[in-house]
């Protein structure tokens, strides 16, 4: 996703895959969140993603279905597609967007200094480049060279995850016992069975294997329904550790890299795809030289506070399914609360990224937070806003009509649209806002701006996130 943003922004970009192909063994994660959907529309790719997924109307805390189908959004819903698929999606974008990706090498090492940073291959070649940024998961190597620390909790239970096959026909479903919860579902039109068990016993060294499914499977359901043809099989824990920066100067982190949870309620894959959206047209605008290197800070001062609070509520999540009394009476409380209005809005919209604000300063309520996919009419007739963001460029919309907000300066940088718009301005959990004049909208979708009458602190918003205006030729 990030190789693509910054395709898209002209940057000279590569990728160092571990992998030889695109292949990848087992499913892994599956769902995109409602944000994430909506990130893909604003790209003009989400179709391709559709088209391959199915539909749920809720996301789940703690095992609770919480519906987000009044949401402000046209993607009020979860698209179950596995992990597997949706990278081969953006691999397929990414070609077409021209990007090389250096298959079957590892990262060997780097050195970065005030110009640039050398990257060492596996095979010995060497990279030069600008900036490097460890996408490379939770054991990241970019992350270990760089010194920076990945401070957080350590694992208290563990599951053992697999894809395989079974002689008899299996318990389909949830199933809990005193270890904890458990699950079985098969996983399409073909025999494979996804498995998830929690262990009897904290466990952290090594894959397991299949006896060691079968045994658990034994266990739980007492008997191993004929387990065989295993395509995967591994281990996950609920560590929750976080980076202490995003940023090391020239080195910069990304997804699973910058942060690890237990994966309950599928949302490490989803903020890790927003973080690269957040980063990309940044770090192209300081590539390019048209903003300061300090624009970087604002990746770490913006995404660290989404993935705290990530961790907070996976870890409230694991704390939730041991099974003692005292804790099932507290699930049962927390069932009890999620099934009213209120809570149900505000921890789904933390979960499926619609509710993340950014702290930009006091104003309107849109300021910092994303921008609704309005139908607009234009002078080309009608448009909606995701869509004049495809091509990952800002967008001043003057909405007013008076056509009295210049940025000329500016204009080899952001798009202004002027257009007009008559239905409700609605946010996820503040409901109706008050119509804005004009508002800034910053290639990752969220709000730099809201005007009102005037431009009044127009010119600063566009200094901070676009950098200082060009000069403009003076009539003879």
């Amino acid at each position: 996703m990030l190789a693509g943003e910054l395709a898209l922004a002209g940057v000279d970009v590569a990728i160092v895959e571990r992998r030889h192909n695109q292949e990848l063994v087992g499913s892994r994660a599956g769902g995109l969140h409602a944000r994430t959907i909506e990130v893909l529309d604003q790209r003009g790719i989400v179709d391709r993603f559709l088209s391959q997924g199915q539909v749920t109307p809720a996301l789940r805390f703690h095992m609770v279905p919480l519906d987000i189908g009044d949401f402000p959004t046209r993607h009020n819903y979860v698209l179950g597609l596995w992990q597997n698929h949706i990278e081969r999606i953006l691999a397929d974008w990414v070609g077409e967007l021209a990007v090389p990706i250096y298959r079957g090498r590892d990262v060997t090492g780097f050195m970065q200094d005030d110009t640039g940073v050398g990257v060492d291959l596996s095979d010995g070649q060497r990279l030069a480049a600008q900036y490097l940024v460890g996408c490379d998961g939770g054991r990241s190597a970019i992350r270990k060279a760089a010194n920076i620390e990945f401070a957080g909790w350590d694992p208290t239970m563990s599951w053992m995850i697999a894809e395989v096959e079974m002689s008899e026909e299996p318990a389909s479903g949830f199933r809990n016992n005193v270890f904890g919860i458990h699950a079985l579902g098969k996983m399409g039109k073909g025999g494979t069975v996804r498995v998830v068990l929690t262990e009897q016993h904290l466990q952290t060294g090594g894959e397991p294997t299949l006896h060691d499914l079968s045994e658990a499977l034994v266990a739980v359901y007492g008997t191993d329904y004929g387990v065989h043809s295993p395509t995967w099989i591994s281990r996950f824990t609920d560590m929750a550790r976080q980076a202490a920066t995003y940023r090391d100067r020239r080195v910069l982190l990304a997804g699973d890299a910058a942060h690890v949870h237990a994966p309950v309620g599928g949302q490490g894959l989803n903020i890790g795809v927003q973080d690269a959206v957040n980063l990309g047209w940044k770090l192209a605008q300081v590539v390019k030289r048209t903003s300061p290197e300090s624009l970087l800070d604002t990746y770490h001062a913006e995404r660290h506070p989404v993935g705290a609070r990530v961790l907070r509520n996976t870890m409230a999540q694991v704390a939730l399914r041991r099974v003692d009394d005292r804790t099932t009476a507290l699930g049962d409380t927390v069932t009890e609360l999620l099934g009213m209005d209120e809570p149900r809005r505000q921890i789904a919209a933390e979960m499926s990224g619609l509710g993340v604000h950014y702290d930009l300063g006091e104003g309107h309520p849109l300021l910092g937070r994303r921008m609704p996919d309005l139908d607009l009419f234009t002078a080309k007739g009608p448009q909606r806003v995701f869509t004049l963001l495809h091509h990952a460029r800002p967008v001043l919309l003057n909405l007013n009509g008076s056509g009295n907000v210049d940025i000329t300066p500016w204009a080899d940088r952001v798009q202004q649209i002027e257009a007009t718009y008559s239905g409700p301005w609605e946010l996820p959990v503040l409901g109706a806002v008050a119509a804005p004049a004009a508002v800034l909208i910053r290639p990752d979708g969220y709000v730099a701006w809201v005007g009102d009458t005037t431009d009044l602190g127009l010119a600063e918003a566009l200094i901070a996130w676009f950098g200082p205006p060009a000069a403009v030729p003076q009539p003879q």
